[in-house]
């Protein structure tokens, strides 16, 4: 997948959004957070015309609130960047994770505004033996369309369930990314990797 944006990108959008975790969320399981909260989200979204219609502040805020306390940003930032993470300095790493955040946030907030009365469903959990680790099986069924699988890995933290991987018909948002920040960091090194996220970040806050 292209830090440009991929094919796969709205299903992937669609996922994250769909993800707001609620006040409940750490007493909650973790197929029970997604079920209940995608409910909110989509609520969020059915209920704000200027979100459908594509206004990227109203989509920033609803993700600010409802998403990123909710994402392990610094284990999806240490994945996506593979081995070359323990090359990066403290700093380095720091603002690595920064830009991965804003680069995901703005890839996807587009995403809200494609929201057609798709559905979510639970088809199941995997859990770890030490319960702190899981996989939530899921999908998105679109009205007339092909479901779309949507697996959420997710890691059990003081403060609740985080997601840190989401696989939308078996492929990994940070896996995806890896492979691509690796042919990035070896061509122009880690301030190389950086110097590319902070490019697409300020292209894509003109637009």
């Amino acid at each position: 997948m292209s830090i440009f944006l991929g094919k796969r990108g709205w299903p992937i959008g669609l996922a994250l959004f769909f993800m707001g975790l609620n006040a409940f969320g750490a007493e909650q399981g973790p197929d029970e957070v997604i079920r209940k909260t995608a409910e909110e989200v989509i609520a969020s979204i059915k209920a704000d015309s200027a979100i459908q219609s594509g206004d990227r502040s109203k989509a920033y805020a609803l993700i600010e609130q409802k998403v990123l306390p909710h994402f392990d940003f610094t284990r999806m930032t240490r994945l996506a960047v593979g081995r070359n993470w323990n090359q990066a300095s403290p700093d380095q790493q720091k603002q690595l994770i920064y830009e991965f955040k804003d680069l995901l946030v703005r890839t996807y907030a587009s995403s809200l505004s494609q929201y057609k009365d798709q559905v979510v469903q639970i088809k199941g959990t995997e859990s770890q033996p030490d319960g702190t680790d899981a996989v939530v099986h899921s999908a998105i069924v679109p009205s007339g369309g092909q479901t779309i699988p949507i697996d959420y890995s997710m890691e059990k933290m003081s403060d609740g369930w985080k997601v840190y991987d989401i696989r939308v018909d078996g492929v990994s948002l940070v896996t995806n990314y890896r492979s691509e920040f690796a042919d990035i960091v070896r061509r122009n090194g880690v301030d190389g990797l950086i110097k590319a996220l902070d490019d697409k970040r300020k292209l894509a806050s003109k637009q």
